[in-house]
């Protein structure tokens, strides 16, 4: 009997010390989640159907990339109140696309705090091509004030956690998403729907994709 017993805890040893070693890994995350409402998922969908040509019931997507991008705004606070309007003001080339505000599911801070706009399985619209797969991650800084070490130790974490849950199999710049046209990754109606990226740098990139122990060059296949 004695025997049985110790086969059996070491069966649930083995069983949850994996889910214990991810519940560890979750890093501290704010939730700070922006305006959802009917017009907001219905504008979604439509983005859905008109830009990326998928018919959905509902805007839940499957996370298989990460798009790493900058902000070009220097707070938190303006950057969440910027993704929080339903419709996009201004940029034109932007509203003939659709009239879907931009956003993303996290924004960083220059310290590494870590704040979630929208559930990771919720379409957000912030690349063109890739929103129906990928989660976007915002990170306050720009060309002039280049993302923080803080930032760099904030992203990896988070990632490494969001590795434990899906199928990612892509970590990118927002200035690497053109590399993925004429594959079957990308999804864009209109072929000349693109805009120019630099965020979040070449070298951010490779270094965040070697601490996650990727090549640090991206190959897309």
């Amino acid at each position: 009997m004695g025997t049985k017993r110790t086969g059996l805890f070491f069966i649930l040893f083995l069983y949850f010390i994996p889910l214990l070693l991810m519940a560890q890994e979750r890093p501290t995350i704010v939730q700070r989640p922006i305006t959802w409402n009917a017009e907001r998922e219905r504008l979604s969908l439509e983005y859905l159907q008109n830009r990326h040509g998928f018919v959905n019931p509902t805007v839940h997507i499957d996370p298989r990339m990460i798009v790493v991008h900058w902000t070009d705004v220097l707070s938190v606070d303006k950057t969440i109140r910027t993704f929080n309007p339903v419709q996009l003001p201004g940029r034109p080339q932007l509203q003939k696309a659709s009239a879907l505000n931009v956003s993303a599911h996290f924004v960083i801070g220059r310290d590494g705090s870590v704040f979630q706009l929208l559930p990771e399985t919720t379409f957000a619209r912030h690349t063109i091509g890739l929103n129906y797969c990928a989660i976007g991650i915002e990170n306050v800084g720009s060309a002039r004030y280049p993302l923080t070490e803080a930032q760099l130790e904030a992203n990896t974490k988070l990632i490494q956690y969001l590795m434990t849950k899906y199928g990612i199999q892509y970590v990118i710049g927002h200035h690497e998403y053109q590399d993925f046209r004429n594959t079957s990754w990308w999804k864009e109606t209109n072929p000349d729907y693109l805009t120019q990226k630099s965020d979040p740098g070449a070298t951010f990139m490779e270094r965040l994709r070697l601490n996650l122990g990727m090549s640090q060059h991206l190959a897309v296949q």
